[in-house]
C-alpha cells in the first residue's frame, strides 16, 4: 500500500521509521515543518522526520501553510492509498481528507484530551491510565471516529520524557496493525459529553508555587524535561519526590535537613526536594544550596 506521511518530532519519527522498515508498505511522500532556528546560536534544525525521510530518498515537503491552494494541489497529484498523520502541527483541509482515508495517531484515549498536550495533561491530572488512539480525522480538531486504542498504564512516578517513549513505541504498532487491518475494523464515533481539550505548554506553565504538594509533583512530572518547573523567584527545582499528601504547612517550609534532600512544606502536603538550579547558574544538589544560602529548618524556601 502506498502512504503520505505527516508527522514532525521524535514521537512521528518513530512511526516513519517502522512504516518504511514494514515491507508491504511504501511511503510515497514525507510533509513535516520547516526547518526552525535552535538554541542561543539559532541554527536552521530539520525536524528529524525529514531526516529520515531524506536517508530513505523519498521526497519531503515543508510547507509552512498546508491549506495554501498551491500546497493542496501539490499534494492531490501524489497517488496513496492512506494519509498517516502524527504530531504534524497543521489542520488538514477539506480536500487532503478526502484524497485518501487520513489516520491520526493521538496521545491520548480519545475523546479525552483533544489537542497539543495529551502527554503532560495525563501526569498532570494525575491519571493511571493513558493510551493512543488511531482515529480516522475529519475537519475538526482531534474529533474523527476512533479506529483503535491502545491503552498503557502510567507509573506513579513517571515523568514526561519516560512516558512519551512507552507511547511512541505503542502508536508505531498501532499504525501498522490498523493500516493493514482498516477494512476488517469497525469504527467508532466519539461521544461528545465526554471531550476534553488541552493547549500548546509554554514556558510559563512551569512557573509554581508550594500549595499542593500531590499538584506541584504532577506538575514536575508532566514538565520534565520541558519545560521544567521553578518557583517565582526564577530558582528551577530539577529533582523531587512526594514526601506526603496531607498535614497542613507554611508553604515553603523547610522541615527537615537530610543527607541528600531537605523536605519542604507545602499549604497541603510535602516534598524532598533533591536539586535546583539558581537563576543563571548551574544544576547543584539542595544541600549545597542550602549551605550557600545559609538556609536552616524551619526558613522559607523561595
Amino acid at each position: 500500500m502506498k502512504i503520505i506521511f505527516m508527522g514532525t518530532p521524535s514521537y512521528a519519527d518513530e512511526i516513519l521509521k517502522d512504516l518504511l522498515k514494514a515491507g508491504d508498505m511504501e511511503v510515497v511522500a514525507v510533509y513535516t515543518q520547516p526547518d526552525k532556528p535552535v538554541g542561543r546560536k539559532k541554527i536552521m534544525t530539520p525536524p528529524p522526520v525529514k531526516l529520515t525521510a531524506l536517508d530513505a530518498n523519498i521526497t519531503v515537503y515543508q510547507p509552512s501553510r498546508l491549506r495554501d491552494e498551491s500546497v493542496v494541489k501539490e499534494l492531490l497529484n501524489i497517488e496513496c492509498d492512506f494519509i498517516v498523520v502524527a504530531a504534524y502541527g497543521q489542520i488538514l483541509p477539506r480536500e487532503i481528507l478526502d484524497h485518501a482515508v487520513c489516520i491520526n495517531l493521538h496521545a491520548s484515549i480519545l475523546p479525552k484530551y483533544r489537542g497539543a498536550s495529551p502527554i503532560q495533561e495525563a501526569l498532570l491530572r494525575g491519571d493511571k491510565v493513558t493510551g493512543v488512539t488511531a482515529m480516522k480525522m475529519d475537519v475538526g480538531l482531534d474529533t474523527g471516529d476512533i479506529i483503535k486504542i491502545s491503552k498503557v498504564a502510567i507509573d506513579d512516578d513517571e515523568k514526561a520524557d519516560a512516558l512519551f517513549l512507552k507511547l511512541t513505541e505503542v502508536a508505531s504498532d498501532l499504525t501498522l496493525d490498523v493500516l493493514r487491518d482498516y477494512h476488517k475494523l469497525t469504527l467508532i464515533k466519539q461521544d461528545e459529553t465526554l471531550a476534553t481539550h488541552c493547549s500548546k505548554i509554554t514556558k510559563n506553565d512551569g512557573e509554581v508555587e508550594f500549595v499542593d504538594a500531590i499538584i506541584l509533583y504532577n506538575r514536575y512530572r508532566a514538565f520534565t524535561p520541558w519545560p521544567g518547573i521553578h518557583l517565582q523567584s526564577g530558582l528551577k527545582i530539577k529533582s523531587i519526590e512526594l514526601h506526603s499528601a496531607c498535614r497542613t504547612y507554611t508553604p515553603g517550609k523547610i522541615l527537615e535537613i537530610a543527607k541528600d534532600y531537605i523536605v519542604v512544606g507545602c499549604t497541603l502536603g510535602s516534598l524532598e526536594i533533591y536539586r535546583v538550579q539558581p537563576e543563571s547558574k548551574n544544576e547543584m544538589d539542595i544541600i549545597s544550596y542550602c549551605n550557600g544560602k545559609r538556609l536552616k529548618v524551619d526558613d522559607i524556601l523561595s
